[in-house]
């Protein structure tokens, strides 16, 4: 028996059977597939002009409905279900890629005149695309510090949005989206958006905490193969709307290939995510003891600032953090990684695989002064044995004088 809906009344489960459940197809002539069917088309014959009418209506308001290729068909609904169970949201549309999400965020909400606070920590692409597309079509924009402790000073007439993410891209700041959202409902239009790739849905829902828009890259956990370029957005249902508009307007398409390649690694998520945090863990740990390394940057582990709001507001990790190398090995960055076998060098995460990337931090801030801070790299724990890693990392670090 198929559970009728998984977030409300007498059917409320937990999170792994949500994981599993949701997004799979209806009962039909008393059957299924356990998987929804991959659904390729371009062109949706109609039987009538009333049938097709009745498709184009339900499209335009929202609806899982099949009315033209470009707007998705099952797979996508498919996908698009699953992501709002994880998220705790009204309504979810897929993009192509992360960032084509973000992009797509910023122009459906801001228009010409509007200005935009973004914390200082964002994914680095996003600063070109505010400085590159936004900021040259009147859309103004500051960034804020993540440990800025009066935002309200910062919001103009004209703010419109708050975009944040948590923890922040290389140096793990987290932010509080619930005092965020606080100060954003004292104000008229104000939207907190958050990027959420870090948790992923799964261990901590911006949506709970007040946030108008989640932001996934699903590229990362989600597929979780390293195979897949995919984004999402998740509203809720004052929001959701104008995310449907957005898209359609935009032509924004994906592959149903590509959704169910990322349903089909969103099904293992609660398996995956926890044994990444549990190896990443291991290894961070054992990094805080190395000589060469001045610190690391992890919410999980105790000695971090922002540790007892991660144990307050997160009901898990991700395998990602960044090391920060002691001031006697500055500039040897590139000889520690390249003597790494284990860890592959690439610039995303989220695949079972190991990764390693040294980040120019100073050159992506704004705000606060990193020119002083020691190099660093950001690691992502794969899924190898946790104590290989240990004995990789101790080989490369050992190479630095």
């Amino acid at each position: 028996m198929s559970v009728p809906y998984l977030g409300q009344g007498e059917h409320i489960v937990k999170r792994d059977t949500r994981i599993v459940h949701a997004g799979r197809p209806k009962y039909r002539a008393g059957s299924r597939p356990v998987n929804p069917p991959v659904v390729r088309a371009s062109t949706v014959d109609f039987e009538s002009l009333d049938a097709m009418d009745a498709a184009e209506r339900g499209s335009r308001a929202g609806e899982p409905v099949s009315a033209y290729g470009i707007h998705g068909t099952d797979t996508t609904f498919a996908l698009e279900a699953f992501i709002t169970e994880l998220e705790g949201g009204f309504g979810t549309k897929i993009f192509s890629s992360g960032l084509e999400a973000i992009s797509s965020v910023f122009l459906g909400y801001l228009k010409p005149g509007d200005h935009v606070l973004v914390v200082d920590t964002v994914y680095s692409p996003v600063r070109r695309l505010l400085h590159r597309f936004l900021g040259e079509r009147g859309i103004g924009f500051d960034f804020y510090s993540p440990r800025e402790p009066d935002i309200q000073r910062l919001i103009r007439d004209s703010t419109r949005m708050i975009y944040t993410e948590t923890p922040g891209s290389v140096t793990m700041e987290l932010q509080d989206i619930g005092t965020l959202a606080q100060l954003a409902r004292q104000h008229d239009d104000l939207l907190v958006v958050c990027d959420n790739t870090w948790a992923s849905g799964f261990c901590y829902r911006p949506l709970e905490h007040g946030a108008h828009l989640s932001i996934v890259a699903g590229t990362k956990y989600l597929s979780g193969h390293s195979d897949v370029l995919i984004g999402s957005v998740t509203a809720e249902s004052s929001t959701f709307p104008t995310l449907h508009r957005t898209r359609a307007l935009l032509g924004c398409s994906v592959s149903p290939d590509d959704c169910a390649l990322t349903l089909r690694g969103a099904r293992t998520l609660h398996v995956r995510y926890p044994a990444h945090a549990e190896r990443a863990l291991k290894v961070a740990g054992w990094l805080e003891s190395r000589p060469a390394i001045a610190r690391v940057l992890y919410p999980v582990l105790p000695s971090s600032p922002d540790h007892s709001q991660w144990q307050s507001q997160f009901d898990g990790a991700a395998g990602l953090f960044t090391v920060e190398l002691a001031g006697e090995v500055r500039g040897q960055t590139k000889k520690f990684v390249e003597n790494l076998t284990l860890f592959g060098l690439g610039a995303s995460w989220g695949g079972f695989e190991s990764l390693a990337l040294p980040c120019d931090v100073a050159a992506n801030r704004s705000v606060d002064d990193w020119s002083e801070r020691g190099d660093l790299v950001r690691l992502h724990i794969g899924l190898e044995d946790p104590q290989d890693l240990i004995d990789d990392l101790d080989t490369a670090l050992s190479t630095l004088r």
